[in-house]
């Protein structure tokens, strides 16, 4: 008995037919075939109807037997770094730009004597003397400019391309965004005070690991830099590594974890105000953005999502979401040196061979294995399909 990808597959439309033949040296007359039992392998498959990313081929991932990598990766690697393909040119550009935005932020904005952020603020503190309602005020519009402007992305980009949309978005969310952020640090201790818990023993070091842990979910691995520079193409990204497999939604988790912090810290009605203002516009990110996600990627988002989860862990505790044995590697592995060892021509040696299919004649005493290799690869040495042996 052989064992195949299946054509009845509930996720099969998504790829294109690939053609699998077994090889002829793997025969019962040689080794009898018996049910199998082995780890995961991989397989890329070309020509994908729907492509999941324009970064790289969709990689379907399938196994045999009774596993626990049992699923089909139809979105991207959040914690991908290769430094291998890193260009010191486009750092260099990122620099600049980066140099040139603040400058032209101080200028423009900032700084009191020719920039509009005083008057600015001096217009929405105009509206009312309370400060939590100010506060909330200017969070609303910059919810408003920064969640309208990513709904009208697709549309945008239709206008005036990726760059030139995410310069524009840049341009306008920046400001605002710096203006909220410092009311809230110039008027974070006014406002009624609600409670005191400063002076409780151990409430400083809760604080902290909070924060902590906030920016862990914070984790840039699902940003890339030289995207919001628009040094590269900015994309709209479809993660399922890394955080993305304990929450859906990282950045929603790691803004509630802080604004609960440091409004425990504070106690008062202004960081109340801030932190409600903040959460909420979070909240509403979190159903903005599946939605995005799903008019843009489809099926392939569905079975993210539900494999994914809002509340952090619910997908693993509901069996949904089975963490990799190595799973601490996803975060810790972006300057990792192997990014580099496939360089040169001794790297081109080592990719061919960690390609090429073994030809190992089984025996009685060995299990048999699933090996794979690049379907385009094989096609340029020989017009055969792609052979399956095992090893």
């Amino acid at each position: 008995m052989a064992t195949s990808v299946p054509l009845t597959h509930p996720l099969f439309p998504f790829f294109s037919k690939p053609k699998f033949l077994i090889s002829k040296q793997f025969s019962n007359s040689i080794y009898p075939l018996k049910p199998l039992v082995s780890k995961p392998f991989k397989i890329s498959l070309p020509n994908s109807r729907n492509p999941f990313n324009s970064r790289k081929r969709p990689l379907l991932l399938l196994a045999v037997g009774n596993t626990e990598g049992n699923e089909i990766l139809v979105g991207e690697d959040s914690a991908e770094f290769d430094l291998s393909k890193q260009k010191i040119s486009s750092w260099v550009y990122f620099t600049a730009i980066l140099g040139v935005a603040l400058f032209v932020l101080n200028v423009f904005w900032i700084d009191n004597s020719t920039g509009f952020g005083k008057d600015f603020i001096n217009a929405v503190s105009s509206i009312s003397e309370s400060h939590e309602v100010v506060m909330l005020i200017l969070t609303l519009i910059f919810a408003l400019v920064h969640s309208g402007l990513a709904s009208f992305r697709d549309t945008g980009e239709k206008l005036i391309g990726e760059r030139g949309f995410r310069v524009f978005f840049a341009g306008v969310s920046l400001p605002l965004a710096v203006s909220t952020v410092v009311y809230f640090i110039n008027h974070r201790y006014d406002g009624i005070q609600l409670w005191q818990l400063q002076s409780v023993s151990g409430i400083h070091q809760l604080v902290w690991l909070s924060s902590f842990i906030s920016f862990i979910f914070l984790y840039p691995s699902t940003f890339n830099l030289l995207e919001v520079a628009a040094v590269d193409k900015p994309k709209v990204h479809l993660w399922e590594t890394g955080i993305m497999r304990i929450t859906r939604h990282p950045q929603m988790v790691g803004q509630v974890i802080w604004c609960v912090a440091h409004t425990l810290w504070i106690g008062n009605s202004v960081a109340v105000a801030a932190s409600i203002g903040l959460i909420g516009h979070h909240l509403f990110g979190v159903w903005n953005g599946d939605r995005r996600l799903a008019i843009r990627y489809g099926k392939e988002f569905e079975v993210v999502k539900s494999r994914t989860s809002i509340i952090p862990f619910a997908a693993i505790f509901d069996g949904r979401q089975k963490l990799p044995a190595d799973y601490y590697k996803e975060f810790i592995r972006c300057f990792s040196m192997k990014n580099t060892e496939n360089k040169g021509k001794n790297g081109q040696k080592q990719r061919e061979q960690k390609y090429q299919h073994p030809r190992k004649t089984p025996t009685a005493e060995s299990k048999p294995t699933y090996t794979y290799g690049r379907y385009r690869s094989q096609k340029k040495k020989s017009n055969r399909s792609l052979p399956w042996t095992v090893g």
